[in-house]
């Protein structure tokens, strides 16, 4: 781990008597008001809470200096020894709260010899996940997932031309992406995925951050779906034409220029023709696809074994 971030250990639980510790920043990570615990937990509230209630306050005091930054994404964690006696608990309550934090998606953790626990800032692939799962576990269909992002992308291409910034924004990536493609013709599911990144932009350039945050999370879900019928797809014989690969790099090009032009109808009603129209081949294989979901590692890996 890094110099900064795990230094201050300053869990505010008001109901136990917080006495702090040096704050953010600090160099001195182990010299607290009070050596009793790092987390300002008494002796008698020590006795009446449970070993999962106490993993529950290290996880949420390493959850905020996640979130806060002040450990950053990449980061390693001190070893598990380090840790136990900077929030002094037992080495039972540390894992289970590391565990917690991993399933989140907000700590990896390796065993072995070099081993230990790195930090991921949260992302969309691990909301994805878990909504994945969600949608999953409800046996939702694909179609289902599909008909949401027909609903919501085209409103971001909209805003995306009503931006006062668009110019020095979010066109030049639509038009550096439109050139990839353009690169990348003949490879289908190099073509598709660079495809994919059109589209993450054009969620990224409606400004809106909360819109950024679900609808990505969405896209995300739908990306993995894509590229899988697209590798599928090239491995038949069955991807769609140079023909066809043209006519949708045409589309991108058109939208690109509608938002750039501050066209926000055109923007909007060509973004949703062309999701209905590319749509149809990813779910050309039947209307009762399920939705699975994809583990953050597993999009991390190279494309060929996403699906293994």
């Amino acid at each position: 781990m890094t110099q900064r971030g795990y230094y201050a250990i300053t869990a505010k639980i008001a109901v136990y008597g917080v006495r702090g510790c040096s704050g953010r920043g600090s160099i001195q990570p182990f010299r607290c008001w009070n050596q009793m615990t790092a987390l300002g937990i008494g002796p008698e509230a020590r006795r009446r809470l449970s070993a999962p209630r106490i993993a529950e306050i290290v996880a949420d005091e390493l959850r905020r200096q996640i979130i806060d930054g002040e450990l950053a994404d990449g980061d390693l964690l001190p070893r598990q020894e380090v840790l136990v006696e900077q929030f002094n608990v037992s080495l039972v309550s540390l894992r289970e709260a590391l565990r917690i934090l991993e399933t989140e998606g907000l700590v990896s953790v390796r065993r072995g010899n070099r081993g230990g626990a790195i930090v991921h800032a949260p992302a969309k692939t691990s909301a994805a996940y878990m909504l994945g799962l969600l949608l999953q576990s409800e046996s939702v269909v694909v179609a289902d997932l599909g008909t949401a992002i027909l609903e919501l992308e085209p409103a971001c291409a909209a805003l995306a031309a009503q931006r006062t910034d668009r110019a020095d924004t979010i066109v030049p990536e639509l038009k550096e992406i439109n050139n990839a493609m353009e690169t990348h013709l003949e490879d289908g599911p190099e073509f598709t995925e660079i495809g994919r990144r059109f589209h993450d932009s054009i969620v990224h350039g409606c400004g809106n951050k909360t819109i950024i945050a679900v609808v990505g999370t969405l896209e995300t879900l739908w990306t993995s779906h894509e590229q899988q019928w697209a590798d599928e797809s090239a491995a038949k014989g069955t991807y769609p034409s140079l023909t066809k690969r043209r006519a949708v790099l045409n589309t991108h090009i058109k939208m690109a220029e509608m938002i750039e032009a501050g066209d926000v109808e055109r923007a909007r009603r060509i973004a949703a023709r062309h999701l209905s129209d590319t749509q149809s081949h990813v779910l050309a294989a039947g209307p009762d696809q399920r939705i699975y979901a994809v583990s953050p590692q597993a999009l991390g890996r190279p494309r060929d074994n996403r699906h293994l």
